[in-house]
């Protein structure tokens, strides 16, 4: 269900080119990242919407079967018990239409990343020092 390709300005924008039913699920979504990592910012990458805290954190997009949520394979690699009922590929994981998607698992999942990324950070940090 992915729309055309288009340069999508804004996560709005893109949550605009679905049906309605697609929409409410992505603007869920959105709001479960956005309140699981509040410091993060909004932007597009790669052409889906995408939050960063000193760097990616997750990406999402919606297809003709599925949801994909892009943890990055570390945050699928913690949590892959959790989410052995889901086709998981490298970076990404497949939620179907049709379930509801696991909210509060994503939102483990985001707060996985946000420590993740800002350990990341510091340790360059401290490098540089």
């Amino acid at each position: 269900m992915k729309a055309k390709k288009t340069a999508y300005e804004s996560i709005d924008e893109y949550i605009l080119k679905f049906p309605p039913e697609i929409q409410e699920i992505l603007k869920i979504l959105r709001k479960v990242i956005q309140d699981s990592a509040p410091d993060a910012k909004e932007k597009i990458s790669y052409q889906m919407p995408t939050f960063f805290l000193q760097g990616n954190l997750v990406h999402f997009a919606a297809y003709k079967n599925h949801i994909g949520f892009y943890p990055a394979p570390s945050g699928i690699e913690a949590f892959k018990e959790e989410l052995s009922e889901y086709k998981l590929l490298k970076g990404s994981i497949q939620f179907p239409i049709e379930k509801p998607l696991p909210y509060q698992l994503i939102s483990e999942i985001v707060k996985f990343r946000v420590i993740e990324n800002i350990k990341r950070a510091e340790s360059k940090l401290k490098k540089t020092k």
